[in-house]
């Protein structure tokens, strides 16, 4: 799986991409949509969780490439298991991490940080479709981020 989220501000209006491929079949989807306004960092998780939501079997080996050090970071340096303990008091995006965490248990999902921007075909893909679904009209609400505020 590949994700890129994307904002024109921060807040501001935001979206991600999704690149989801299986190895050993002839599967390649692209996903993407679009919130009026929502944080970079929420667009990088929501694109994690929204890819995972795709993937119906259990129990898969997932790869997720991401350019979020945010994201990344929080999970292999185990930080979110930290915040989870704790409640993700004081944390933001909380309902996010909390379905990531939920995918996360029912599968066994690797993460790796690319660099954004370097010419990585699958993250220069979900760029496009973060940033084409930012500018969409009629955006939707992202309700996680609303009720942060």
């Amino acid at each position: 799986m590949f994700t890129d989220g994307a904002c024109s501000g921060n807040p501001g209006p935001g979206g991600y991409g999704i690149v989801l491929i299986w190895n050993g079949k002839h599967y390649r989807r692209e996903f993407s949509k679009g919130f009026e306004k929502t944080t970079n960092n929420r667009m990088e998780l929501m694109a994690i969780v929204e890819g995972l939501k795709k993937i119906k079997p259990k129990n898969m080996a997932i790869k997720i490439f991401s350019d979020s050090n945010y994201v990344v970071e929080a999970v292999n340096k185990k930080w979110v298991f930290g915040w989870e303990k704790k409640q993700f008091k004081g944390k933001k995006n909380s309902d996010l991490w909390k379905v990531f965490l939920a995918y996360y248990r029912h599968h066994k999902i690797t993460m790796e940080w690319v660099k954004g921007h370097s010419g990585h075909p699958e993250n220069e893909c979900c760029d496009k479709l973060a940033r084409l679904a930012l500018m969409q009209d009629k955006l939707k609400c992202d309700e996680g981020f609303v009720n942060l505020w």
